[in-house]
């Protein structure tokens, strides 16, 4: 009761401070007194009774002036509750431990990014009870472009790259958050019919060639035959609906039909690797080589705008780098420090081992055959386990030191094989 008593004093003490000048004379002293007697009847250390009286005293003096202080209504709580909590999660989310999603297969199969599940058309999908089980589990999001009519599925590729012809719009994350969206076009019957993946999805066309044309042979030979025909005339598609550019696009029958109302594409789209990036450990000590790295690219010059990446370190100040397919050197030997490297190296199970830049794509910078970078000071080097599909230090070079944030503690969704600390 005495403990119950302090909390009453600790409270009179606040409206005291914070009310003493908007309240009357009368209502002044009647504070004072009725938190003098409480007071005074815990340093004479009255009975449970006596106390419990003048903290029924003091409440109801505290209820007539206390204003917003007391007594305080639960939305101010709740509010009260809830910024409270913000400020510590951001606190802990900015100085501490940071919730990071791996959207691109860079790091693949290190790290996963997003991927899609094939759901061909005839073949079963999972039911609603499977489906929500993987929502809930795997993050899986069922994507389903459905023939408008019956007829003949023509699809549009880019002429120059032989990539499914899409265009990057607005879009929106569960339906609030906005966000840049892929959506690709397909036609039956000439009537078109559309499906959108995030901008970072990149496996689109892998689904489409294992819904449709599982050997590469058989699509490049319905693409001669298109030809032949003289169908697949070239026109053009806006890139992007924020800008000007427009690319060339051939519109090619598949040689296959679909029903009315039947999916033409059907697959689910899964989640990428969600990490805890420890983000107070660099503070102490130096990223070693190996370790999984965490930084901001606002500061590259060839990206110029923040984000966050996750990459490989392989080299620190002053190191020399180079790639001799498929094995990565260091400072004259093969690299060590972590087991990904010598998987590359002897392009062990899904591991593909590392690719030099070349000349033939304008975007690389680094890294060419035959070529040793020595980092500079106050900067690192970051490659991708998945070399010959990463956007990584071959093409837009060094990461500054100011700009790194942490490395990677332990993936904690979704709930798949590779859950746990992070390699």
């Amino acid at each position: 009761m005495r403990e119950h008593a302090a909390n009453w004093l600790e409270l009179a003490r606040k409206v005291w401070h914070f009310r003493r000048d908007a309240l009357t004379e009368g209502e002044a002293e009647e504070l004072r007194r009725a938190r003098d007697h409480l007071s005074g009847a815990v340093a004479a250390r009255a009975d449970a009774g006596k106390l419990k009286l003048a903290i029924e005293g003091l409440e109801g003096v505290l209820r007539r002036t206390g204003g917003a202080i007391y007594p305080k209504t639960s939305l101010v709580e709740n509010v009260e509750f809830f910024l409270v909590a913000a400020i510590v999660i951001l606190g802990l989310r900015t100085y501490f431990l940071q919730p990071f999603k791996i959207p691109t297969n860079s790091m693949w199969p290190s790290y996963y990014g997003m991927t899609g599940e094939n759901l061909p058309p005839g073949a079963p999908a999972p039911g609603l009870a499977q489906g929500l089980f993987r929502l809930v589990a795997y993050g899986a999001e069922r994507r389903t472009m459905v023939a408008p009519r019956t007829g003949q599925i023509e699809v549009p590729f880019f002429a120059r790259t032989g990539q499914i012809a899409y265009t990057v719009k607005s879009g929106r994350t569960w339906l609030v958050f906005p966000t840049d969206v892929k959506e690709y076009t397909f036609f039956v019957d000439g009537a078109p019919t559309t499906l959108q993946v995030p901008v970072d999805f990149s496996g689109f066309d892998e689904l489409f060639m294992a819904t449709y044309f599982p050997r590469r042979e058989d699509f490049a030979a319905q693409v001669q035959r298109a030809a032949q025909a003289g169908t697949g005339a070239e026109t053009l598609q806006r890139i992007s609906e924020k800008g000007e550019d427009f690319a060339p696009v051939r519109r090619i029958p598949i040689g296959r039909t679909v029903q009315a109302g039947a999916p033409v594409m059907r697959f689910d789209l899964m989640t990428g690797d969600q990490l805890f990036v420890d983000r107070i450990s660099y503070q102490f000590m130096r990223p070693e080589v190996g370790q999984g790295f965490v930084f901001r690219t606002d500061h590259i010059p060839m990206i110029g705008q923040e984000q966050y990446f996750i990459k490989r370190l392989v080299g620190r100040p002053g190191d020399r780098i180079e790639i001799r397919a498929p094995v990565l050197w260091r400072n004259g030997a093969p690299i060590t420090g972590a087991r990904a490297f010598e998987l590359n190296a002897e392009r062990s199970g899904l591991y593909r081992g590392y690719t030099n830049a070349t000349r033939e794509d304008y975007r690389y910078s680094y890294l060419f055959k035959g070529e040793t970078v020595t980092i500079p000071p106050h900067a690192y080097l970051a490659l991708g386990d998945n070399s010959p599909d990463s956007l990584d230090g071959r093409f837009w070079g060094f990461v500054p030191a100011r700009d790194v944030v942490g490395r990677p503690l332990a993936i904690y969704y979704p709930f798949t094989r590779r859950w746990g600390f992070a390699r």
